[in-house]
């Protein structure tokens, strides 16, 4: 040691040794990229046993609800998602000022504490192409199921008004499960060239959801809610371009 230390040159070999030694470990340490787990969810047709589960899921909601005095009602308007293409920024305002637009009622209520739901939560939106109507209750203590959605939709060639006062088949119901994949039954309609598949053994859980989905409207009071919120999303729409006009009108006069 007492060598080295004296010669330079056999000191800066060693260094250079050493450091190349260090280098090599850290490459032979590094930790190897953590696997991708895909799961590929069956929607058109579950499994028995996930056809259990939605089935006992839909038993728990409870069919006579007495909702606490918290209860909580947002509209708004949203632009849809645009085109994720990396274009010009004059093609992007051209864009933004074409998407189309999709206004919304949430209503949300809330359960007392022996049910065994916290929260229920209608939402309705409307687009130039379509209605929705989504139900979402979740659970109170999730240990393993964090909450039931319930889906249909409809064309937009009709009002709000009249689609509420139908009661719309159920499209898709959801189960949201802890530390879990998804359980989705979903009406499927066939393939270009192919029929679609026989979901007639589903029929009892869709029309299970539909009867829950039906009995919530009338508790939430949506036909009557949804129709005066929406008309007060296009009254503040208007309000606002009138405004605006007003404001670029006043910008544009000589000073």
């Amino acid at each position: 040691m007492s060598l080295l230390l004296k010669c330079p040159v056999l000191r800066n070999t060693f260094v250079i040794l050493v450091g190349f030694g260090f280098t090599l470990t850290s490459v032979g340490q590094q930790p190897q990229q953590p696997q991708v787990k895909v799961n590929v969810l069956n929607v058109c047709s579950p499994s028995a046993e996930e056809q259990k589960q939605i089935a006992s899921a839909l038993e728990r909601i409870p069919q006579r609800a007495a909702f606490s005095q918290d209860f909580e009602i947002d509209r708004g308007r949203s632009i849809l998602d645009q085109s994720p293409d990396f274009l010009q920024a004059g093609q992007n305002a051209q864009m933004a000022s074409a998407a189309g637009t999709s206004d919304w009622v949430r209503i949300r209520r809330e359960f007392p504490v022996p049910v065994p739901f916290a929260t229920v939560q209608y939402s309705f939106s409307r687009d130039p192409k379509s209605m929705v109507e989504t139900l979402v209750f979740r659970v109170r203590d999730p240990k393993d199921l964090l909450l039931i959605a319930i889906e249909d939709s409809a064309s937009a060639v009709t009002t709000p008004a009249n689609m509420l006062a139908t009661d719309t088949p159920t499209a898709r119901i959801k189960l949201e499960r802890f530390g879990q994949s998804s359980i989705v039954l979903a009406r499927c309609s066939g393939t270009e060239g192919s029929a679609p598949p026989d979901q007639s053994a589903y029929e009892p859980l869709f029309q299970k959801a539909s009867g829950i989905a039906a009995k919530y409207r009338g508790l939430l009071g949506v036909r009557r809610t949804v129709p005066e919120e929406l008309v007060r999303v296009g009254t503040a729409n208007k309000q606002a371009g009138s405004r605006m006009q007003k404001k670029n009108s006043a910008a544009g006069k000589p000073k």
